[in-house]
């Protein structure tokens, strides 16, 4: 006798949609059936959620999350327990969140920090991605021992001197240690030294205000970057992710690679879809609603971008010339931690928080025809499971993969904000305000239920890591 059955809805796949029901026996998936035939054939279960009217979709699976990271003197504000919980509220039933190793530290001590930040701790499934913030003989060393690890992406940052960066040289040599292993080579795209010089300036003529943030990381720099890895990765022959992509100039870079036939592959995130200097302020001050900018400073950033970018990036998931939108989840409370850059834009700690409305804000794209509900899938969960190594396990509903399992109300809804659906470990929302058309009713990760009649029902500890293959999108 299977656990549960999910009956009535309409299963929603990258490959299109379907009335059927879901049959769940332990942690997966048993069969998916033509409406009926499990009751024709007598087929039971000790439970039943009837899904009338709502979609069935695979978890969202978010592959690029920060909790507990280290930055500018403090640490974002969410924890393993908290993030994960908070993801499934927001219908995402993975997470693939980066270990760390910085300038002066082991790749392996990095790792074994972030297994223990994150072991029985996390309310869903969690894997990670490697950031290699010192390349040199060792750190090569250690990316050979990375795929036994169950790790099968790293990256790599061309911003942030003397914390992250790495230098041309230093990027050259790892892409050529990546294509050797079947690494999958993630970049943060943005001329480092060169931002730092133009931060650097405009402090010094006052101009310390938030909005500044993003003057200094202009597109120029995005754009700069992003075509200097595209020319590094074909050198070397390694594919190439671009993370949290923002600039339409960028975008186009990543086009013109792959209509080249290049492997190289773009993320956007919901900020860059969503958030822009008209939206956030609603006018053009430098000042940027004085210090509450500091609520949306991120890198790449999503202001003083204006709404042309905005356009360029749902246009670049029409055409999938970017293939997904993770978060870039890294959450500051604005007391005592975005305040710490009150007097100078520089030391605001750099994120936002977003896991939990990253289903939501796409599933709008849907309503408002920017996406259709296969695509809408496909970014969410289907992708990140093919290009991160969870292929068949993860982002599809099928037999035999997980039972990370959604039903989705399109006739919902969603009010975004503090005090209404916000369970992130965070004091105010970049998302404030926000009205969506549709709503997560049942979360449900390998089997068992976490979210329910407005709910949390799962525990900290479920959620177990993820040991990668290597993605399908190597050639």
């Amino acid at each position: 006798m299977p656990d549960l059955i999910i009956e009535n809805g309409t299963v929603v796949n990258a490959t299109g949609t379907a009335a059927a029901d879901v049959v769940v026996d332990g942690e997966t998936i048993a069969a998916v059936l033509a409406p009926g035939v499990a009751e024709t054939v007598g087929l039971r279960a000790d439970r039943v959620i009837d899904a009338t009217g709502k979609y069935v979709i695979p978890g969202g699976i978010d592959a690029h999350t920060h909790m507990q990271l280290p930055f500018g003197g403090t640490e974002a504000s969410d924890t393993f327990e908290t993030g994960t919980v908070a993801a499934a509220w927001g219908g995402t039933t993975s997470i693939i969140d980066f270990a760390v190793q910085r300038y002066g530290e082991r790749v392996e001590d990095g790792l074994a920090a972030w297994h223990e930040k994150a072991d029985g701790n996390c309310a869903i499934d969690y894997g990670f991605h490697q950031i290699i913030g010192g390349v040199d003989d060792e750190a090569l060393k250690a990316m050979e021992r990375l795929v036994d690890e169950g790790i099968t992406s790293y990256k790599l940052f061309m911003a942030y001197p003397g914390v992250f960066y790495s230098d041309d040289a230093q990027i050259l040599r790892a892409m050529q240690k990546a294509r050797e292993l079947g690494l999958l080579t993630m970049m943060h795209a943005e001329n480092g030294p060169a931002i730092d010089v133009l931060a650097a300036q405009l402090a010094e003529s006052g101009r310390t205000s938030p909005y500044n943030h993003g003057v200094a990381r202009a597109w120029q720099m995005e754009e700069e970057a992003t075509h200097r890895a595209i020319m590094l990765a074909d050198l070397t022959g390694a594919p190439l992710y671009i993370v949290h992509m923002s600039a339409k100039q960028a975008v186009e870079q990543v086009a013109w690679a792959r209509d080249r036939g290049k492997n190289v592959f773009g993320e956007t995130c919901p900020q860059y879809l969503y958030l822009s200097l008209e939206k956030n302020l609603g006018a053009r001050s430098e000042e940027w609603g004085d210090f509450e900018g500091a609520k949306w400073v991120c890198s790449t950033p999503s202001a003083p971008r204006r709404r042309g970018h905005l356009e360029a990036m749902w246009q670049g998931l029409r055409t999938n010339d970017l293939q997904m939108v993770s978060t870039d989840h890294c959450p500051f409370c604005m007391k005592d931690q975005k305040e710490l850059g009150r007097d100078d834009f520089r030391a605001i700690p750099n994120g936002i928080g977003s896991i939990e409305h990253r289903v939501d804000l796409l599933y709008q794209g849907v309503v408002d025809g920017r996406i259709s509900l296969p695509r809408w899938v496909e970014l969410v969960s289907t992708t990140p499971a093919r290009m991160f190594g969870l292929h068949g396990r993860k982002g599809v509903i099928q037999p035999g993969a997980d039972a990370d399992i959604v039903v989705y109300d399109p006739q919902g809804h969603t009010s975004i904000g503090v005090g209404k659906t916000h369970h992130m470990n965070m004091d105010h929302s970049a998302w404030e305000g926000f009205e969506i058309d549709g709503h997560v009713d049942v979360t449900i990760s390998r089997g068992t239920v976490l979210v329910e009649d407005g709910e949390f029902r799962g525990r900290a500890g479920h959620g177990r890591f993820l040991e990668r293959d290597l993605s399908q999108y190597l050639v």
